[in-house]
């Protein structure tokens, strides 16, 4: 199955980089994170995370509440295909963040067993970058949420979201967890 490609990133670096907190935060108040199934101690968002050594295509996700995933780019196809088992298996939603292609193989064989399709609009995400001396853009497509949620036959819904009110929401929602925390 293809995967993305056109990134100048490193090839050591690029399957590193961290979603913006603000995206992660908003999505985060949505679904309640407890595990990062695709993560390194540098880019992780949730207490709770696999790391490449713990070999997440191969280890369960033990997970007490939704999971969330921003796969290696490189390889997509995989991920797809275990999100989809373990949220049956730990009877979790799990959420993953992707290039919006729906030209690639991984992307019609996540039609078959995602609840939603969620397209990111308004904007590409800006990808914070492993190491801070990387030039360039972050990314080069649009982004998009595949959602499986347990206790659902998958309907495969297509829905949108705007980058920025997501943005809005998730640095209104950091702020004020910093303010209850002053406080």
């Amino acid at each position: 199955m293809a995967d993305f490609g056109g990134s100048n990133t490193p090839k050591e670096l690029r399957d590193k980089w961290q979603t913006p907190v603000e995206i992660f935060t908003a999505l985060d108040a949505e679904f309640g994170f407890y595990l990062d199934a695709a993560a390194n101690i540098q880019n992780t968002l949730c207490a709770h995370y696999l790391t490449e050594r713990d070999n997440a295509l191969e280890c369960d996700w033990i997970s007490y509440g939704a999971i969330w995933i921003n796969p290696p780019y490189s390889n997509i196809g995989p991920w797809v295909t275990r999100s989809a088992e373990q949220c049956r298996e730990q009877l979790q939603t799990v959420v993953m963040l992707v290039p919006a292609d729906t030209s690639v193989g991984w992307f019609k064989l996540a039609m078959n067993s995602v609840d939603e399709i969620r397209l990111i609009t308004g904007g590409r995400i800006s990808f914070i970058p492993s190491k801070l001396n990387i030039k360039g853009k972050s990314n080069t497509k649009g982004s998009m949420l595949l959602i499986w949620r347990p206790f659902i036959k998958p309907r495969c819904i297509f829905t949108t979201v705007d980058k920025d009110e997501l943005m809005s929401t998730g640095s209104k929602t950091l702020k004020e967890t910093k303010s209850h925390e002053i406080n």
